[in-house]
């Protein structure tokens, strides 16, 4: 599996520079976009994964969408931050294993300080994720984002290629020891990710029985094929739920979920809410 360079779209949702007394404290932050955070002074830490690590001065990090973190500061931090939004099906995570953390340059420095000149109204006007992690806000960024000229959007697009793919030239490609036929389910389910799951068109598609499709997947994947399907689709849930004016019911539909009620109880096992109260808390 692999992505073409045409399927990597980048959009700026938000740009700007933060400075934070013991006050940057966020518990459980969940977004369906990317942050890439540049420390500039002070430090800080951050809880992702199962593991705590330490945010200081003159490093690149990037969070992944769709990961919950937790942010602790009880010291001066100042950091530049960028909200990053994939329009496509996969993200880049889905491809490869990026770093966390790496050291800035100089080059890293005037990139990140041409994005805030270019873009000063995309400075959030705070920065707990309840006010701007949000339906209506999400909606405005990305509206805001498409209204600028096309000569802005594309140097903040090539400025975002060029400090994203700082951590792509380090990252390690996921599939790199899938099998192939593994290769093919996944792209396969990409492609038809707005359909009913349907694990024997999976199967019959790359070659194999259902049985060993199942346990090649898991043993690839780590998951079965049926929890990796739903696992995207809920991530398509959550940006739909985020982004569009789509009701619950359509958003199932859309994603080829026949069951409402079997796709708000899926939606609130994986997320921890119901899709309702996830579009009111966000909203």
């Amino acid at each position: 599996m692999s992505l073409s360079l045409d399927e990597v779209r980048l959009l700026l949702l938000s740009v700007g520079y933060a400075v934070h007394d013991g006050d940057w404290n966020w518990k459980d932050v969940n977004s369906p976009f990317m942050r890439l955070y540049y420390v500039t002074e002070g430090s800080a830490k951050m809880e992702l994964r199962g593991r705590c690590y330490e945010l200081k001065p003159n490093h690149l990090y990037l969070i992944p969408p769709f990961v919950t973190h937790s942010c602790i500061c009880n010291s001066r931090f100042c950091h530049y931050y960028l909200h990053i939004y994939e329009e496509s099906t996969q993200n880049l995570f889905d491809f490869w294993e990026l770093p966390f953390e790496l050291a800035a340059d100089d080059v890293d420095m005037k990139l990140v300080n041409r994005l805030c000149e270019m873009n000063p109204f995309m400075r959030l006007p705070q920065s707990n994720p309840a006010t701007y992690d949000n339906e209506m806000s999400l909606k405005n960024e990305l509206l805001r984002n498409k209204q600028r000229t096309f000569g802005d959007r594309l140097e903040s697009r090539g400025i975002l290629f060029m400090l994203v793919s700082r951590f792509i030239s380090q990252a390690k490609p996921i599939s790199c020891n899938l099998d192939s036929r593994i290769e093919d389910a996944l792209k396969y389910i990409c492609e038809h990710l707005y359909e009913n799951a349907n694990i024997n068109m999976i199967a019959d598609h790359v070659c194999l029985s259902n049985d060993h499709f199942i346990r090649l997947f898991k043993t690839e994947m780590g998951v079965t094929p049926l929890q990796y399907i739903n696992r995207k689709k809920i991530e398509k849930a959550q940006l739909l739920l985020l982004s569009g004016d789509f009701s619950v019911k359509n958003v199932a539909y859309t994603l080829g979920f026949e069951d409402c009620s079997y796709f708000n109880r899926l939606f609130k096992k994986m997320v921890g809410t119901t899709p309702q109260e996830y579009r009111r808390i966000c909203g």
